[in-house]
């Protein structure tokens, strides 16, 4: 089993790898802002890694953090039917539907 070091060591980015994963997605770094970036993204995967080695064995799921279910709102209806009101302006409707221009033939 792999130490923590050990680990760590295989997940160190240096600017020149936070770089390259930036021209692939086209973003624009300089050395400095690479090297930061190299620099907190290495401090977030040594917190995922400290939360890896902790045992949670007896610890059952949560479906929520709260001790009792979030309150729900009524499901009614709040507002009235416009639907004919705004397709009264549109250039095309049908069905209820607004008809548009074919894009992709």
């Amino acid at each position: 089993m792999s130490t923590s070091s050990d680990a760590q060591q295989t997940t160190d980015l240096n600017a020149q790898t936070v770089s390259g994963i930036a021209h692939l997605a086209r973003l624009s770094l300089d050395e400095t802002q690479s090297a930061e970036y190299a620099q907190s993204l290495n401090k977030i995967l040594g917190m995922m890694e400290s939360l890896k080695n902790i045992n949670t064995d007896d610890v059952e799921p949560l479906k929520s953090p709260f001790d009792h279910p979030q309150p729900l709102r009524a499901d009614v209806v709040s507002e009235s039917n416009h639907r004919d009101e705004y397709q009264a302006v549109a250039p095309a409707t049908e069905a209820g539907l607004y008809l548009v221009p074919r894009v992709i033939e």
